[in-house]
């Protein structure tokens, strides 16, 4: 994860080309919940939060909690304990979320606030 921060942070995902393009966005001209994500992490690694928000505001809000997450578990591994598995509805909730937000990127009218 530190390493593939550190390359996006080196390598600039907004010049075109860079890292390639969303497969979904290519073949249908949706944006996916994903879209701007790179884009979003590179402004993240650069300390610039407003352009992080611009390209994926559901990622910069994802990103303290998968951090988080991350170190409990290799917290819990150097103890050589187990992680617990999340329970059933947080995953429902998650994908709730993530396909929510799939849906308002392509409505015409939230596109000021929630394309890349």
């Amino acid at each position: 994860m530190v390493l593939a921060t550190t390359l996006l942070a080196v390598r600039d995902p907004h010049v075109t080309g860079s890292y390639g393009a969303c497969p979904l966005y290519l073949l249908t001209g949706l944006w996916c919940p994903a879209c701007g994500g790179l884009r979003a992490t590179h402004d993240l690694a650069n300390g610039d939060l407003v352009g992080a928000w611009s390209m994926n505001p559901l990622w910069v809000l994802a990103v303290p909690v998968v951090v988080v997450l991350w170190g409990r578990w290799v917290a819990r591994a150097s103890q050589g304990r187990r992680a617990r598995p999340a329970p059933a509805w947080l995953a429902w909730a998650a994908l709730v979320v993530v396909v929510g937000f799939g849906v308002l990127r392509n409505v015409p009218a939230l596109a000021p606030w929630v394309l890349p």
